[in-house]
């Protein structure tokens, strides 16, 4: 239902490709990733853009790779090259593309990011749309699946991620954040918030709130298709999921006064994310408690509705979200088989994430704006 709803609001936008649109890669070490991405670029439908490869001061060959992808494809369509000479982050890196990018519309991919044949053109589709849409999400779908823990991710993203979004697209005509790995702007928009803060740990998340305080839409668009790597140890897993957990408490901090003042909407959202924090807590408590019952009493006592209620409601999500992408993310039936493993193994590690974001938010405040180059699975 909502995908039929969804693209009978924009039936009307036609892309005729005479808009110029800025393809964006910030990239920090980067090295075995960014030719594979350039490859999938240049196979795009749409036909009117450019490349913009920003490099933050890579330890390794990644610039140099750059001026060789500049000069391959030259004959092809144009890349602007922006090295950094001091390692700032993603954020700095995207303000720094921006400035020479000269597109109406700027798309931001991570340097691992294979983007769909279609992708670009559904982006620029779906904001035309609409003249207040500021900005418009694509969907991530996971494809480093050789180990466990990547096709548990996979499972996540189309059983978890994607349906959360299209949840909120549908209820609230909003959703929470962009995704950095594929996200189509609108230039007077990004120009009206004035880009990425460099003092935040989640830019993308942050980007989007202050569209909303701004009066800009931010929606979803699932046909807007990027293949992404994801980290393929349980370590470097938690690391990623703690920043995204910190990002979301930092949003809130900053936006404290919509919880009161805001649309019904915009609370909506960000209790969600309260809620989300607030379980996390509980269940730790929760765990803790089980574990003094056992160690002081010889007794666990579990509450098995819930523990029914969790498991079919986890079923039911991921057939669901099997249903929507099995042709679009290449999945087979095999692929479902992992659910027992994600409810249990993955969900820990998802609430093990959040207790730490938690933490590390109320003891260390600051944020130095640096990147390190990330466990993609490549190695």
């Amino acid at each position: 239902m909502y995908c039929n709803i969804y693209h009978r609001s924009e039936k009307f936008a036609k892309v005729d490709g005479s808009e110029l649109v800025s393809i964006l890669v910030p990239a920090h070490n980067e090295s075995d990733t960014l030719n594979e991405a350039i490859s999938a670029i240049s196979n795009i439908d749409y036909k009117n853009f450019e490349v913009v490869l920003i490099d933050d001061k890579s330890d390794d060959d990644t610039l140099d790779i750059m001026y060789k992808l500049q000069k391959q494809y030259a004959s092809q369509f144009n890349i602007k090259v922006v090295p950094i000479d001091v390692n700032q982050g993603k954020a700095n890196a995207m303000n720094q593309g921006f400035k020479v990018a000269e597109g109406e519309y700027v798309v931001g991919i991570d340097s691992d990011s294979l983007l769909a044949e279609k992708s670009v053109t559904e982006l620029v589709k779906t904001l035309k749309s609409n003249k207040k849409l500021g900005a418009v999400a694509g969907k991530p779908v996971v494809r480093n699946r050789t180990t466990v823990l990547g096709r548990l991710q996979l499972l996540e993203y189309i059983g978890v991620i994607d349906i959360i979004k299209k949840a909120q697209s549908y209820l609230y005509g909003r959703i929470n954040t962009v995704s950095g790995v594929i996200v189509g702007f609108r230039r007077a928009a990004l120009e009206d918030v004035g880009g990425w803060h460099t003092d935040v740990i989640t830019e993308d998340i942050d980007i989007t709130w202050r569209m909303y305080r701004k009066g800009w839409s931010v929606s979803y668009q699932p046909s807007a298709i990027c293949w992404i790597l994801v980290p393929e140890n349980t370590k470097n897993l938690i690391k990623q999921r703690r920043r995204w957990a910190r990002g979301g408490m930092e949003v809130i901090a900053k936006n404290k006064d919509l919880l009161l003042h805001g649309s019904i909407t915009q609370k909506a959202l960000m209790y969600e994310t309260i809620i989300s924090s607030a379980w996390a807590v509980l269940t730790a408590l929760s765990t803790i408690s089980y574990f003094f019952n056992l160690l002081l009493i010889h007794e666990v006592q579990l509450d098995g509705d819930v523990l029914l209620v969790l498991i079919i409601v986890s079923i039911l999500q991921f057939f669901i979200g099997f249903y929507g992408s099995h042709e679009t993310a290449l999945l087979s039936f095999v692929d479902l088989l992992l659910i027992p493993a994600y409810i249990v193994y993955y969900w820990m590690v998802n609430l093990i994430s959040c207790i730490l974001a938690l933490v590390s938010f109320f003891l260390d405040p600051e944020n130095v704006g640096t990147w390190s180059s990330p466990d993609r699975g490549v190695k």
